[in-house]
């Protein structure tokens, strides 16, 4: 028997209903439409991203002094927490309600049992997408760690509530329960649960990580770290290996696991040559959010009349090479993207072990249009650990946990710049994918090994002067300028803004940022 402690007199409840019975509900709830290959498309209204500013931890005192209160991590009272929590549930009283229970992460050892529970189908079908379905005998007994409550039909009063605006996501780490109200963006719900996995797995000495990995056919594991829009979900995506996950992983002494069991991936701009297996993934069963589609149902990709932050929600096993269990081994290479808009870094470069903790901890990258709310061009911001926003503890524990593991087991570090060369944005222009993708295999299959490296004058970074199936100016970034001098200038100001980023770190007992730059040249 289900038990929902603390709700009455709701509507119906369907529990873990297939795939194919939520997307006829959500059609007959006006929900969305399908589209020409099958999938879910909806709208979700003013909020096309994930709404930071509308996030908050519940304070409580047995957990005060491990969070990293601040900008990201902002504090609202359990007694904050209890109003909102009973006018929710009394929100959702006579109202139909959808519920997912599943796995967050595929080892055992460490997974996360939740309970999703929905107001709207369509969510619980992108639920029952990006999570782990556990079988019918797993179910009988099925107990949450965590349960989480979404219904964006529910809007909060800031002056009431105390909330930021209509639209809230409150994590409760004591109660083991998060909210979500007045935003219909399906990615609020997986990101506050990945939140919680970042809370949690530190305390168990496992590193979790916002990345994405795969496996090669000799059994070797790539990690792609890198914020929205940087290509960890296209990179990843490599027909010439095994998916494990696109997003969100877990690195224990056993090796790396999926938290995920699907994938949430950009489709701006998608093309079937380009990115073939994120577009055929896009069929029956799949939730797209805010893609624009014609009177005979065809995806218009590059239209982002509704955003730039267009999505696909779909299964791991839509893609024909995923690792089901998606779980693999130590990695043996770890790769750090980023979306230069100031034009400057190297498209590849090799880390040692201090760069590699400097660049984690530092998270450079540009914001990237749609990602977020507000934003509509790209903009230079550090996010540590290439995922502060999804960080509950101080910053150094999960730097630490990496450090170890760089320590132990020697994986090659890998700096890859996504963004631009030749200019800054709008003046050069992107790194064509083709290239980054070659570079990376290069980089994988161990031919940048054995090739001639120079270190960039400012930068210190050891960059290939080779590199197969790239153009060989491409390599130095400061070659693809015009301007050499506007490229040095360049060079510096974007490096004093990681020396001043950095010096939040240096009470930490963290190495100096003066090892990495050199001002002077």
């Amino acid at each position: 028997m289900l038990n929902l402690p603390d709700m009455i007199n709701t509507g119906k409840i369907y529990r873990n209903l297939p795939a194919a019975t939520l997307v006829e509900m959500a059609l007959s709830r006006n929900e969305g439409i399908l589209t020409n290959t099958g999938a879910l498309n909806i709208l979700t209204g003013k909020y096309t991203g994930r709404s930071p500013d509308d996030k908050f931890i519940v304070d409580y005192p047995e957990i005060h002094d491990e969070i990293n209160w601040g900008n990201v991590n902002k504090p609202i009272s359990p007694e904050r927490y209890e109003h909102l929590y009973e006018k929710l549930l009394a929100y959702l009283q006579n109202r139909d309600l959808f519920i997912f229970d599943g796995y967050v992460g595929a080892d055992p050892e460490y997974r996360l049992k939740v309970r999703i529970i929905n107001e709207l189908a369509s969510q619980n079908l992108f639920s029952h997408q990006l999570f782990i379905n556990p079988s019918t005998k797993e179910l009988e007994n099925f107990e949450p760690d965590y349960t989480v409550i979404a219904a964006p039909g529910f809007h909060a009063s800031p002056e009431l509530d105390g909330t930021h605006s209509e639209a809230f996501i409150l994590v409760n780490y004591v109660k083991k329960t998060i909210i979500i109200g007045g935003t219909s963006y399906c990615g609020e719900i997986k990101k506050s649960v990945f939140s919680v996995m970042n809370y949690i797995l530190p305390h168990r000495g496992v590193l979790p990580m916002h990345c994405s990995a795969n496996i090669g056919k000799d059994g070797d594991v790539a990690l792609f770290f890198g914020l929205s829009g940087t290509g960890k979900t296209t990179l990843s995506a490599d027909p010439d290996r095994f998916l494990i996950g696109d997003d969100e992983h877990g690195w224990s002494d056993n090796g790396v696991f999926n938290f995920e069991g699907g994938c949430y991936a950009k489709c701006i701009n998608l093309s079937q040559e380009s990115e073939p297996q994120i577009w055929n993934a896009i069929k029956f069963g799949a939730v797209l959010e805010n893609v624009v589609v014609d009177e005979n149902r065809n995806c218009d990709f590059n239209d982002s009349r509704y955003t730039e932050n267009t999505r696909a929600a779909y299964p791991l096993y839509h893609i024909p090479n995923a690792v089901i269990p998606s779980i693999g081994g130590v990695p043996k290479n770890i790769v750090f993207l980023t979306a230069d808009a100031f034009g400057v870094l190297p498209p590849i470069s090799k880390l040692t072990k201090e760069q590699a903790m400097y660049y984690f901890l530092s998270g450079y990258t540009s914001k990237l249009a749609g990602t977020e709310r507000g934003i509509t061009e790209p903009q230079a911001t550090f996010s540590t650990c290439f995922g502060a926003p999804f960080l509950p503890l101080m910053p150094i524990r999960y730097a630490e946990l990496l450090g170890e593991r760089i320590e132990k087991y020697n994986p090659d570090v890998w700096l890859v710049n996504t963004g631009w060369t030749g200019g800054p944005y709008g003046v050069g222009q992107r790194i064509k994918l083709k290239y980054t993708r070659a570079m990376i295999s290069a980089a994988l299959t161990g031919q940048l090994n054995n090739v001639e490296y120079v270190k960039l004058p400012v930068l210190n970074l050891m960059i290939p002067t080779t590199c197969p199936d790239v153009p060989a100016d491409l390599l130095n970034p400061r070659n693809t300028w015009a301007d050499k001098n506007a490229y040095d200038d360049q060079t510096k100001k974007l490096a004093a803004r990681f020396i001043d980023n950095f010096k939040k770190f240096k009470t930490s007992g963290v190495m100096s940022s003066g090892i990495f730059w050199n001002l002077e040249k």
